[in-house]
């Protein structure tokens, strides 16, 4: 044991103690491209025992970390090159920042930028580049210095909320001798609960006629507990886009993801209580200014900066949402009976009316996909309308099942994020589901997933336009531009890449299409089309 301990912690380049360093903390996978200037950071991968995934751009590893780190419940990963390299993942770290996803991007940089000009790769900051995007972007200038910073990325990702961050090590500093990191140090830390706060929140629920519960994406991880508390309670629910699964499909209390129909602002009004718990309660949650509250709100974030936005409610509590959960469920909770399922079914059917007449077709086609895949299928979506439908008539069985670009708003999320979706959940159904346009943000990382042999249905719908754009449009009275591209072949185009592709013509086909592509030995891209609702 003394020998091995002694190899393991002999001197080796820093690059590649590095690898070995988040192989003992459990990073299993990372994804990346490899360059000159970051090319000692691939010296220990092999070695250490880390699976590594080749990118065709740098865009496309970022989504994949996220999409990767979304599925695992574990940090993604990722290597770049200084410069460009950096540039081209600053996308996916803005959009991690938006979705609260723990990305750790690992890149090298210049020894010195600033007397000596004109070098490959040089840019003036990029340091403060990927500031911009990351909860912070710090330079390590020593092993030391890289092995901290790395361990206090991993023990904030564990300990706070998930949000990107940045670490850039100098070439030199990469190439140079260094010791093994040290052991690493275990640390859970979240904000404390208080008896007496728990204790208030319990009689302040059993007290209410009307309790309303909102649950976004931070009550994901105890989503048990909140629909044990929910039904103990009697209270009505509504879950944000990120927080759909929490409630089972169909619960007789739950108002379902339609948090931004703007109407629900006078069912919210109705609530006598309202507890808001894992939710920036953002404009991309509500689209509207207000959320329609009369009575007392009580909000309840891990992230104090959430605590004190534009909704700031009459009691703000800063705790992990499992650790109120688990608290509030040693009370005896009362139930209250003061919503009606009847109402509730009514508001919902209502809702999935509008959100059918403003994008037509698309609804039927999203019950046709249910009904088809596996209950525990991993679904990653992109910009596009057939997504935008989804999110609110979609019911999920599942809580952290389905993940859309909400907040940056990234195109070209849903198929790199896919591919590393499902190699965190080998075996498992993963499904990417993309527009025509967007799709052709990313469409080269169709090479990675036929490389990885992943069985991913790719769900292109084609509408042959930015139909979201020119519908805004012209509800805007501007004369509909620029929103019509050429398109390819998509079909031609997959199996160019040695992917497998379809164009199903009916209901039966797509639901045989998409059942096929799980079973598959590569990728599958199945092109849609409007006319499938009309076969329906």
């Amino acid at each position: 044991m003394a020998e091995k301990s002694a190899d393991f912690r002999a001197m080796a380049p820093l690059g590649a103690q590095i690898s070995h360093m988040l192989k003992a903390r459990g990073i299993e996978v990372i994804f990346g491209i490899p360059g000159v200037h970051n090319q000692e950071m691939y010296r220990g991968i092999e070695e250490a025992g880390i699976t590594h995934v080749l990118a065709r751009h740098e865009q496309g590893a970022g989504f994949m970390a996220d999409g990767y780190a979304r599925a695992s419940g574990r940090p993604g990963v990722a290597y770049v090159i200084t410069g460009p390299g950096l540039c081209n993942i600053l996308t996916p770290l803005g959009q991690a920042w938006s979705d609260s996803v723990p990305v750790l991007v690992l890149s090298s940089c210049l020894d010195e930028a600033a007397a000596q000009q004109g070098q490959l790769h040089q840019m003036r900051d990029q340091r403060a580049a990927a500031a911009c995007v990351c909860e912070w972007s710090e330079e390590a200038r020593d092993a030391t210095s890289a092995y901290r910073l790395i361990d206090r990325a991993l023990t904030e990702f564990a300990t706070q909320r998930g949000r990107p961050r940045h670490i850039q090590v100098p070439i030199a500093v990469l190439e140079g001798l260094a010791e093994a990191a040290p052991d690493a140090v275990s640390l859970a830390r979240t904000p404390a609960l208080t008896t007496e706060g728990v204790a208030e929140i319990a009689t302040a629920l059993n007290h209410s006629k009307k309790p309303l519960i909102i649950l976004g994406g931070g009550a994901v991880k105890s989503a048990a507990d909140w629909r044990e508390i929910a039904t103990r309670l009697g209270a009505a629910t509504f879950t944000t886009y990120a927080g759909r699964g929490i409630m089972a499909a169909g619960a007789p209390l739950d108002f379902g993801a339609y948090l931004a129909r703007p109407d629900s602002a006078s069912v919210i009004a109705e609530a006598d209580l309202l507890l808001v718990v894992g939710s920036e309660l953002s404009q991309n949650d509500l689209w509207r200014a207000e959320l329609g509250h009369r009575a007392p709100l009580i909000r309840v974030d891990i992230d104090a900066r959430v605590l004190g936005g534009a909704v700031a409610g009459s009691q703000r509590i800063l705790a992990d949402a499992g650790a109120l959960a688990r608290a509030l469920l040693e009370h005896d909770l009362t139930r209250s009976a003061g919503w009606r399922p009847e109402e509730i079914t009514s508001a919902r059917a209502r809702w999935r009316a509008e959100s059918d007449a403003e994008r037509p077709g698309i609804a039927s086609i999203c019950d046709l996909l249910r009904a088809a895949l596996p209950e525990d299928t991993m679904i990653y979506s992109d910009m596009t309308q057939f997504a935008y439908v989804a999110q609110e008539v979609w019911p999920m069985e599942r809580p952290g099942h389905w993940h859309h670009p909400t907040g940056f708003g990234t195109l070209g999320y849903a198929l790199p994020a896919a591919i590393g979706g499902a190699m965190a959940r080998r075996g498992k159904p993963t499904v990417c589901i993309a527009g025509d346009y967007g799709f052709q943000y990313t469409v080269q990382e169709l090479g990675t997933a036929v490389e990885q042999g992943l069985p991913l249905p790719i769900l292109i719908w084609d509408n042959t336009k930015l139909k979201e754009i020119e519908d805004s449009m012209v509800r805007a009275q501007i004369a509909p531009n620029a929103v019509k591209a050429h398109n390819p072949d998509f079909c031609a185009l997959a199996r160019a890449y040695g992917a497998h592709a379809v164009a199903p013509q009916s209901a039966a086909e797509l639901q045989e299409a998409v059942l096929a592509a799980l079973r598959a030995d590569r990728p599958t891209l199945i092109h849609m089309t409007p006319v499938l609702s009309a076969q329906d």
